[in-house]
């Protein structure tokens, strides 16, 4: 049974109301003004709230602000006696689901009511099915050797809290993926994690990014935007590299660390946000600051929590396993049988110098099942992935100087997998 919330300061409307409702098997609740409707609402989940626009203490303009960030996938249909055009685009601009004027309409009112009813289960079904997927696509931290095991640990321990992680590494060691475990693990899980790459967006647009911004406040603002602070309410803001993010934007996110409010680019309204902070970097912060390009006031904010994700190179016992991983993920990209891989291709893998850490490996990974004929062999390492002579680098070179272009390496590519596909 759909629970619905009226918000009225008169008595008589909520009686009305509650009445023709309840006569269609709704279940109703009453609040006499904003800030009552608030108070019920940190209590109890309802599937759509009915508000009056016009009402003491907290007038239904602010409650509906204010609304959308305590519950912001629940509808607010607002109804008032002193209805105009304007204050309707007004209401639904704010994001009101819809505007009925007093005395509703009966008929208009039910059907608002059951479509707003269908938003509702609709959003629900939708987030269900979100973190299904987020949940299937989080892979395993893949490793037993004690850094990450020490990893591990720590995540399970720090997850559950509301502190905040500061992930440190080189490129392509799993910092990104540690996050999401940090996030996954906590009780905001059912909440978005919102990615931003601080190293991929320039300089002038980061505020924007992060914050939002109102409609016409530079060129180009042909409208508002959401930041990635608001987008991330109730659950976790993954700020990746932080170590490249301008001066200007680190003292936005200190002020929004500490203040748990941000302001959207060229607005002056103060918006409360709930997040929390998780961030990485492949910096050393602590010279950044000594150079003068990073807060330190905001290092000590954001670095409650250490994580380390060390190199590839020191965690060789971990390869093989990984190796593994990606044979299994990668063959079942292209749909055939993970392919066989010998000892000695392993001990061979584990010799190589990994400056690209786990992602470098994933790609040679990728290359050994294509180049490779059967299994993959100590030989097929050393010609595809190590070539520390002339030779090897020559026959490495021969292989692709076989072919005219990209499409003809891409159609050899293409036989060769449906040749292995058909052998197993």
């Amino acid at each position: 049974m759909a629970r619905i919330l009226i918000t009225d300061d008169e008595g008589s409307i909520r009686k009305t109301l509650r009445e023709i409702l309840e006569f269609e098997k709704y279940d109703v609740d009453e609040a006499a003004d904003g800030l009552e409707c608030l108070v019920k609402l940190k209590k109890s989940k309802y599937d759509v709230i009915v508000m009056d626009i016009k009402m003491p203490k907290m007038d239904g303009m602010e409650a509906l602000e204010r609304v959308q960030l305590l519950v912001p996938d629940t509808p607010v249909v607002m109804i008032s006696g002193h209805a105009s055009i304007d204050t309707a685009v007004d209401a639904v601009k704010k994001g009101a689901f819809d505007f009925i004027s007093k005395p509703p309409d009966l008929n208009r009112l039910l059907i608002t009511i059951r479509n707003a009813i269908d938003k509702s289960a609709l959003v629900s079904e939708t987030k269900v099915l979100k973190r299904r997927v987020s949940k299937f696509k989080t892979q395993e931290i893949i490793g037993g050797s004690n850094a990450i095991s020490k990893i591990k640990t720590t995540i399970d321990r720090v997850a559950p809290t509301e502190a905040r992680v500061l992930i440190t590494g080189q490129n392509g060691t799993g910092k990104e993926l540690v996050a999401r475990w940090v996030h996954e693990k906590s009780p905001r899980s059912k909440h978005p994690i919102v990615e931003v790459n601080c190293a991929a967006i320039p300089s002038e647009l980061i505020e924007s990014e992060l914050f939002g911004h109102e409609k016409g406040s530079f060129t180009g603002a042909y409208k508002q935007k959401i930041g990635k602070f608001e987008q991330a309410n109730g659950g976790t803001i993954f700020l990746d590299e932080i170590g490249d993010m301008s001066l200007s934007a680190q003292a936005k996110v200190l002020r929004a660390l500490q203040e748990n409010k941000i302001t959207r680019v060229g607005g002056d309204k103060e918006i409360r946000v709930d997040v929390r902070v998780v961030a990485a970097t492949n910096k050393d912060l602590r010279r950044e600051i000594e150079a003068g390009n990073f807060r330190e006031d905001l290092y000590h904010r954001l670095a409650v929590i250490i994580i380390e994700v060390p190199p590839l190179n020191q965690r060789r016992d971990d390869i093989p396993s990984l190796v593994e991983h990606f044979n299994k993920t990668i063959c079942n990209e292209y749909g055939v049988s993970p392919k066989k891989i010998e000892a000695a291709a392993l001990d061979a893998l584990k010799q190589v110098n990994w400056s690209g850490n786990i992602r470098e490996l994933r790609n040679v990974v990728e290359r050994l099942i294509i180049l490779s004929q059967g299994s993959i062999t100590k030989d097929d390492v050393m010609s595809f992935v190590v070539p520390t002579s002339a030779e090897n680098s020559h026959k490495l070179r021969e292989i692709f100087d076989k072919f005219n272009s990209i499409d003809e390496l891409h159609q050899f590519i293409e036989k060769e997998f449906n040749s292995y596909k058909m052998a197993t």
